[in-house]
């Protein structure tokens, strides 16, 4: 082995290539909580971009699984306290690169694991419309923040619906791309094949904006296409009406045992709506949508417990940037201080292991192959569709858990609300939640898929939806 240890020894003196910080910063600061009520910042900053661009003067808010050099970043975990990337994601580059001032990191759920805003070990975040209730997650600092006014933009990572769902908790509009739309360079994911960056934004608009943006190829990012071609999305949806659009309203997501009927018959009502300008809207049928979650955790649980346990954060096999400091360090505290991981972590990384040790790969790889099932449904629906629509979640946001909460109670309310969102992770199809109204102060969410790169689409029928909801 000596010759390899040689080797080894001459690669760890090489130097590596990074990713560019070209705007100054300061170090920032961790807000006080009389600054931070709905504690959704975990870090603030100062960084200015250019002075001319598409976001021009507009604040944004990066979730703290996102590399911003010189910022902390611990994803929600107090295991990873500590680390600083020396690097700013290709989005963070591209914000600046048009603009836009980033104002600080965000708060996440616990390792981005949790589809509600009490895992993360800077405490809950709380809702803007209602502080004793969940912000979902686990981009949950961006959407309370955004629903606030705090911020005008934000981005957040979704893997089951991390960016729906606390957008449709708050009140916001949470887009999901197109898998590979955005590039995911410099942030840290649950498993590289369901790992998407999104956008939180208080309008269609905006959120049009935004992703005009941060979208393209950026050569570094195993996800992405290599001809990747942006269309001006905040100029392609200027319309008023949706004449000759199809719309199907999707059954089995208005049948989980848990919907509240108001929720669907508030999202119900508000899509079929949309006949006042236009659209032909239809009930449809995607039977394997209600066994999506079940598709989902084959992949993702034996998926994220080797990619945080095993490839710190990051995953292996594919060309592109890999951040050294963090695999590293990520590797090595995850492995020290399990315990400051959540219980919902916990859980996944003791299946996880039992699977890899029981069923090396089996539920893995059958997970992946059923999923290409769920696929050419959702495909089958949308030869006849231009998009789908359903409740982002089937229920409105439930109240934040009081302290001393059983470990049962605890996993299941983090985890109750992606039975709708996880599907669209699985097939990689864009995904936007609406604000659709509110019952009892809080909001409700719809949303709509639409064909893999076909945002145009998909954003021209929620900037739609969203005028007549604002009616």
């Amino acid at each position: 082995m000596q010759s390899l240890c040689d080797g080894f020894s001459i690669i760890d003196k090489l130097p590596e290539p990074g990713l560019p910080v070209k705007f100054p910063r300061t170090p920032g600061y961790r807000p006080k909580k009389e600054n931070n009520k709905l504690n959704g910042w975990c870090w603030r900053v100062d960084i200015k971009g250019s002075k001319q661009g598409k976001l021009a003067g507009m604040t944004v808010g990066i979730k703290d699984n996102v590399g911003v050099a010189g910022a902390p970043m611990t994803v929600g975990c107090a295991a990873l306290e500590g680390y600083y990337p020396e690097y700013d994601a290709t989005v963070v580059t591209s914000i600046l690169d048009a603009g836009g001032h980033i104002i600080g990191k965000t708060s996440c759920e616990n390792l981005c694991v949790s589809g509600s805003s009490f895992t993360s070990h800077s405490g809950p975040t709380l809702n803007f419309h209602n502080p004793l209730h969940s912000a979902g997650g686990s981009s949950s600092g961006s959407a309370t923040l955004v629903a606030s006014g705090d911020v005008r933009l934000a981005i957040g990572s979704d893997q089951g619906g991390s960016v729906r769902l606390p957008a449709a908790w708050c009140g916001v509009v949470g887009l999901k791309p197109t898998f590979g739309l955005v590039p995911y360079t410099g942030v840290v994911g649950l498993e590289p094949s369901i790992d998407h960056v999104g956008t939180l934004t208080k309008t269609v608009e905006d959120c049009a904006l935004l992703l005009e943006v941060v979208a393209g190829t950026d050569g570094l990012d195993h996800r992405q296409p290599p001809d990747l071609k942006i269309p001006e999305y905040s100029k392609e949806i200027q319309i008023n009406d949706l004449t000759g659009m199809k719309i199907g309203i999707v059954k089995e997501g208005f049948a989980h045992d848990n919907a509240d009927p108001k929720v669907n018959k508030m999202v119900r009502g508000a899509v079929t709506n949309l006949m006042r300008r236009g659209a032909i809207v239809e009930d449809v049928s995607i039977p394997l949508h209600s066994l999506a979650p079940v598709i989902w955790n084959a992949i993702g649980i034996e998926g994220f417990t080797d990619t945080a346990l095993q490839y710190g954060g990051i995953g292996s096999g594919h060309y592109g940037f890999y951040p050294t400091s963090f695999t590293s360090f990520a590797a090595k505290s995850m492995r020290a201080r399990m315990n400051d991981s959540s219980h919902v972590c916990k859980l996944i990384f003791m299946f996880g292991e039992y699977l890899k040790s029981k069923y090396p790969g089996q539920f893995y790889s059958k997970g992946q192959n059923c999923r290409r099932l769920l696929i050419a449904e959702y495909q089958e629906a949308l030869k006849e569709y231009d998009v789908v629509a359903m409740p982002t979640i089937p229920f409105t946001a439930h109240k934040l858990p009081a302290q001393g909460l059983s470990v049962t109670e605890y996993v299941h309310k983090a985890f109750e609300n992606p039975v709708n969102t996880m599907a669209t992770n699985l097939t990689g199809m864009p995904s936007i939640t609406v604000n659709a109204g509110f019952i009892d102060g809080l909001p409700v969410g719809a949303m709509f898929t639409a064909k893999k790169f076909d945002e145009v689409t998909l954003l021209k029928v929620a900037k739609v939806f969203e005028m007549m909801t604002q009616v």
